[in-house]
């Protein structure tokens, strides 16, 4: 039996478009391993995800890659996991009203620190003028 030459064509376009959807698009290395080195593991939380070999950390990796090949920069990826998984997410987390004490409390035990030991000197002055009469 011999099909015929519109049939064998259909079937080899048919075949050759299911390969190329299911193969995905190239992305760039370099930008894959940059981006993910930015955001953190969920699940290893010491991480970052280019480093993290765990599942969740894997499907997100692969969830970056689809929206790197469908065009979505640096920043729409950032933002969609973030709003999927919350400012934990990145290693640089934005100054806001959540934040605020994560950005500011090294300032803060730095000034209390130095208010503690100005307190603590001024004391130990204040007892060594007072034996010293």
């Amino acid at each position: 039996m011999r099909l015929p030459h519109n049939v064998v064509a259909a079937l080899l376009l048919a075949v050759s478009l299911f390969a190329s959807a299911a193969e995905p698009a190239a992305v760039d290395a370099d930008r894959l391993y940059q981006l993910t080195s930015e955001l953190r593991c969920l699940v290893c939380q010491n991480e970052s995800l280019a480093d993290s070999n765990a599942p969740l950390a894997l499907d997100l990796k692969n969830e970056i890659r689809a929206r790197m090949a469908a065009g979505d920069s640096d920043e729409q990826i950032k933002r969609f996991l973030v709003e999927r998984y919350g400012d934990f997410v990145t290693y640089r987390p934005p100054m806001n009203a959540r934040t605020v004490l994560l950005w500011l409390g090294p300032l803060l035990l730095v000034v209390g620190g130095g208010f503690a030991v100005w307190r603590t000197l001024r004391a130990n002055r204040a007892a060594d003028d007072g034996e010293s009469e």
